[in-house]
């Protein structure tokens, strides 16, 4: 077994049709484990599994449909990942939501409540659900998709940067909680990515010029450039690495 080997794990992951949740299925499939798709629409589920599937065979990858708002959704999750595959090794908590860009004074509560429900709550309901099947086990790996929003300030993302700081502190609080386990809670804090997600960030030429040049490497990072940490955390190779946030975001937090 080598250190980033995932044969014989299971690994759920939310928001995995697109972007970084997507990258993250693709590489730990890619490793050796089998990957539960999940977003809201199955039928985008359905077709992601489907090319998983082709790719790197039949039984890599099984579509459950799920809406992180709703703690009954999160449940089924739960239980058709334990039907199909029998159990949960790794849960990476990556979809999340922001309905609102600008100064926090104008956020509706509605909204502030859906970021901070979504985004921290949900995770974790999810979580806590999971949990249980891992003390069994003394095994298990959990990782939060994070942000560097939530280690700075801003003027457009205040909400949203609230909840990622946030996931953070749960990532802390939980691995504390469940290290006598041997479940390890950890977060990946991405920098601007090219998502759909983040697109009002870098859709606008002169705003992705005025934020790139900020940064060392001088560019935006892509989903994949994320996928190889959660393997990394999914894997043997994170087996002594618990409460911590890595930032994977070009040096931007550094200049």
């Amino acid at each position: 077994m080598t250190l980033f080997d995932m044969k014989g794990k299971v690994a759920v992951i939310t928001g995995s049709t697109r972007g970084i949740g997507r990258a993250i299925a693709e590489r730990m499939a890619e490793h050796g484990a089998k990957v539960v798709i999940s977003s809201r629409k199955a039928d985008v589920c359905d077709q992601v599994a489907k090319e998983i599937n082709d790719k790197f065979g039949k039984g890599s990858a099984v579509a459950i449909a799920a809406n992180i708002s709703s703690k009954e959704n999160l449940q089924n999750l739960v239980d058709e990942s334990n039907r199909a595959f029998g159990k949960i090794d790794v849960l990476v908590c990556n979809a999340a939501s922001n309905p609102y860009y600008g100064p926090l004074a104008g956020i509706s509560d509605d909204q502030f409540r859906k970021i901070l429900e979504n985004n921290i709550v949900a995770n974790n309901w999810l979580i806590s659900m999971v949990v249980p099947q891992m003390i069994e086990r003394k095994d298990g790996s959990i990782i939060i998709v994070s942000s560097i929003g939530g280690l700075k300030g801003s003027t457009i993302l205040g909400a949203y940067a609230i909840s990622k700081a946030a996931d953070m502190q749960l990532a802390r609080n939980l691995a504390c909680e469940y290290g006598k386990h041997n479940i390890r809670v950890n977060c990946i804090a991405p920098g601007l990515i090219k998502t759909d997600f983040a697109k009002a960030l870098w859709d606008n030429p002169e705003n992705l010029k005025a934020s790139t040049a900020r940064s060392p490497l001088q560019r935006i990072g892509i989903p994949d450039e994320i996928a190889g940490c959660a393997v990394l955390m999914g894997s043997k190779a994170g087996d002594f690495m618990t409460g911590q946030t890595v930032v994977i975001d070009g040096g931007a937090t550094v200049s």
